[in-house]
């Protein structure tokens, strides 16, 4: 919705729509492998186990990365 090389300064129109420059600027990294990897453990888990709360399954997530 921020046209770079619109009619309002790039500064205003962050103004505008409530949005820092910094805001703008930024690009994710995205998710490392290992996170993507536990992420995926955790929810084949879940569908295994969804009565497990977040205790619980923190402690499954030890034991199988030990």
């Amino acid at each position: 919705m921020i046209e770079p090389n619109g009619s309002l300064s790039l500064v205003r129109q962050c103004q505008l729509m409530s949005v820092s420059r910094s805001s703008y600027y930024f690009t994710g990294k995205g998710e490392s492998h290992l996170n993507l990897s536990l992420m995926r453990m955790i929810d084949e888990q879940f569908l295994e186990t969804p009565w497990y709360g977040s205790r619980q399954m923190a402690r499954w997530l030890k034991r199988q990365v030990r």
